[in-house]
């Protein structure tokens, strides 16, 4: 990729314009990590970057930026630009095509803004990009509540770099983004969303979750969470503090580069304990996690998750609990669960869960992993006895969801070992077409 994207530059530069790699791609490299993504900046214009460069795709054209397909990866390519005013709190309200410094000044953080030539090999900072990542400072380029209300993500993004790097905030952020906490009621969900999901997956997570619900932030994308705060728990089982203070400690203990499946069940998986909390010999939540799983439904709707991801994340935090009487079911029945989909990611969950917990206890994890990695030996996946088209070809009913009813309930059946043969599953759907 970095080669291709060597490429691209020297090809813009043959034709006598000035080209380098920008934002995030340098500061990955000063970093010393290697670049998920190479974005090239140019004096080129759009209709000047589609003629010398081949597949191109005028994704945001208006904006000067130009899609560049090159060898199997994709290239931002933009042509330098400083912007007007921004009364959306998104996007500018017109750009005009300029030179690097008025480009880099437009962007948002120093470590962001700097350029580098892959030819000569030297690096463009017209903003104090270069000192800041050394001095591991986070600080928006001039005023920030000028940069906040330009683009009002920033808000996000500013917690997302500085704990994601492990940086420490300059002079008057931390302020400039508590003032401007109510801005974040102008971003999409999608974005929220996504941004949120990649400070979920990145190092840094639980305190990046403190530092929302300290500037006023979390209690308006996600009051779920906030809620959190103050709920107590069983002190012999929970020393760690409250139900808050124990997903970001289980958050803390996600493997690098967790699955944002994973990621994101940690976050929600006691988000129903506030609406199930009583006291009776002690603090319990009863049925916390089936609550929590009805309204991680809701919250999937509201962040704009896809169908697929509500339904997974609904399965994990609805059978988070259930681990703790797996060892105790028949064979047949932990096969059932073990060679669920999502069984790996419901194991790391209460991994997650155990190490957020003061005193942890990783006992029951350690067991359900080697149970989970002997599977095939001592626990092979269920015979299918039944088939959709069988039960259609045998009954003569019509093919729709009732057949997917028909069929969990023989698989239920089978589980609990009432039927284990295709001629006692067959008998099985009889009777239940004939209630």
């Amino acid at each position: 990729m970095e080669n291709t994207a060597l490429e691209i530059v020297k090809e813009l530069k043959s034709h006598g314009h000035e080209a380098f790699w920008a934002g995030g791609t340098v500061r990955d490299m000063l970093f010393g990590k290697t670049p998920k993504d190479y974005d090239i900046v140019t004096s080129a214009k759009p209709e000047e970057i589609e003629d010398i460069l081949e597949h191109t795709i005028p994704i945001g054209k208006k904006f000067g930026v130009i899609l560049a397909v090159r060898n199997g990866h994709n290239f931002e390519v933009a042509t330098f630009r400083s912007d007007a005013a921004y009364s959306d709190g998104r996007r500018p309200d017109a750009v005009y095509f300029t030179d690097p410094k008025e480009d880099a000044l437009r962007r948002d953080f120093t470590i962001n803004g700097m350029f580098y030539d892959p030819v000569g090999k030297k690096v463009l900072d017209f903003v104090g990009g270069s000192e800041d990542l050394k001095s591991r400072i986070l600080r928006f380029i001039g005023d920030p509540h000028e940069r906040i209300v330009e683009d009002n993500l920033r808000l996000l993004r500013a917690v997302r770099f500085k704990n994601s790097l492990g940086l420490d905030y300059a002079l008057g952020t931390p302020e400039a983004i508590k003032r401007n906490a109510k801005l974040i009621e102008n971003v999409s969900a999608e974005r929220i969303q996504e941004e949120l999901t990649k400070i979920l997956i990145a190092s840094g997570r639980g305190q990046a979750f403190r530092e929302l619900s300290k500037a006023g932030i979390l209690k308006i994308i996600l009051p779920e969470f906030e809620a959190l705060r103050g709920v107590k728990q069983p002190e012999l089982y929970h020393k760690e503090g409250d139900v808050f203070e124990h997903i970001l400690m289980s958050l803390d203990a996600l493997p690098k580069n967790p699955s944002i499946e994973l990621a994101w069940a940690v976050l929600l998986h006691d988000i129903g304990k506030p609406q199930t909390y009583s006291v009776s010999d002690r603090i319990r939540y009863n049925g916390h996690a089936e609550k929590g799983s009805e309204m991680v439904g809701e919250i999937g709707t509201r962040l704009k998750f896809s169908n697929e991801m509500t339904a997974n994340l609904k399965w994990l935090v609805a059978h988070h609990m259930m681990l703790g009487d797996l060892l105790k079911m028949k064979k047949t029945r932990q096969a059932h669960w073990i060679h669920q989909p999502l069984f790996p990611e419901l194991l790391e969950l209460l991994r997650a869960d155990a190490l957020g917990t003061k005193p942890k206890d990783l006992s029951l994890y350690d067991e359900l992993k080697k149970l989970s990695e002997e599977k095939e030996k001592f626990l092979p996946k269920p015979e299918i006895l039944i088939t959709g088209k069988e039960i259609i070809d045998h009954f003569g009913i019509k093919e729709g969801p009732e057949i997917g009813k028909i069929l969990d309930k023989v698989h239920h059946a089978q589980m609990e070992e009432h039927i284990r043969t295709k001629e006692g599953a067959l008998e099985f759907v009889k009777k239940i077409l004939k209630k």
